[in-house]
Order: structure tokens, then C-alpha cells, then sequence
């Protein structure tokens, strides 16, 4: 495996390191794991890549030209007896999932990983996002969360594949 490089997102318990800047962020409320489990709230440790854009166009412009609109049907699925599981869904839908759509601005902007996907392996976790966080040091349920400037400023500068290290330690 390769080592990091400044094009990398590299993450650790105390921040993210991106394109020569050290940026805040928090972790799951679980912290890191090497084995994740679905609504353990860690936030799984190795090398993944961001494989896809969402925001809200009715809160914000398109911070990539390939990031897609967020819309009032758009679901992500988290049940683990849904065949749909760690895929986006449109509702209504019968397995438990998550809104994309939500009234806070958590989810305004979007960064998706390919944890668990292509196959996603049912139980070993879902949703693994970078979005918005609620407040400094206030943890996630397993994502990654950067105040909203600063996700603002990594979405206008990554592409599709960009890869991202979840560390123990810088």
C-alpha cells in the first residue's frame, strides 16, 4: 500500500490533513475501528475513496461541477435486510434508511465513500458520508464532519477517487 500524499484526505482523532492544510474535524461517537459494525457509531479505519457528490440545491449552488442534487424522495438505506443495503433508495420505502433530505443542514453537502459498497456486506456499516457537523467536537454516528466552510472548501477541490485515509494518528 502506498503512502498518503497531500492530494489524500488523511484523517485522524484530532483532524484532517488536505492539499498542505491541517482542517478540523470530528469522528463517530464510537471513535475508529478496524472492524465496523452497523450503528456501532465508529468510523471505519483504512484507505477509502469518495466516490460521489450530494448537496441540497435548494441551500446551496453546486460546489463541483459533478456533484448531483439532493431531492425530497432521496434515502439511503441502512436496514440490514434490505437488498438495497449502503445504497441510495427513493422513498417510499419499506427498510429502515436514512433521509437525505433533512431539516437541519447536516446533510446540505455530501461526500460520499465507497465504504461497504459493491458488494456491501449486510451489518458492517452504512451511510459512511463527509458532511457538515453539528458543532466543534460534537461526534458523528460513524461519518466524518467538518464545519461547513471548510467541507465547502475540500468539495470545490477533490474529484471522484480522491482518497481517504481514516488513521489512528497522524
Amino acid at each position: 500500500m502506498s503512502l498518503p500524499t497531500p492530494e489524500d484526505l488523511v484523517v485522524t482523532p484530532t483532524g484532517c490533513r488536505f492539499l498542505g492544510r491541517r482542517i478540523p474535524c470530528v469522528i463517530g461517537r464510537g471513535g475508529l475501528s478496524r472492524d465496523k459494525r452497523e450503528g456501532d457509531g465508529a468510523t471505519p479505519l483504512g484507505l477509502h475513496r469518495i466516490t460521489g457528490m450530494l448537496y441540497r440545491p435548494d441551500r446551496l449552488r453546486p460546489p463541483a461541477d459533478w456533484a448531483e442534487p439532493i431531492g425530497p424522495n432521496d434515502l439511503w438505506s441502512d436496514d440490514v435486510a434490505d437488498p438495497d443495503y449502503n445504497q441510495p433508495v427513493k422513498a417510499p420505502h419499506p427498510f429502515g434508511h436514512e433521509t437525505l433530505r433533512r431539516a437541519d443542514p447536516l446533510y446540505d453537502l455530501i461526500l460520499l465513500t465507497d465504504w461497504n459498497m459493491t458488494p456491501a456486506t449486510p451489518g458492517k456499516g452504512s451511510a459512511i458520508f463527509l458532511h457538515s457537523w453539528r458543532r466543534p467536537g460534537f461526534p458523528t454516528e460513524g461519518c466524518v464532519a467538518f464545519a461547513r466552510p471548510d467541507l465547502l472548501w475540500i468539495a470545490a477541490r477533490i474529484r471522484p477517487g480522491t482518497r481517504l485515509w481514516v488513521r489512528p494518528r497522524a
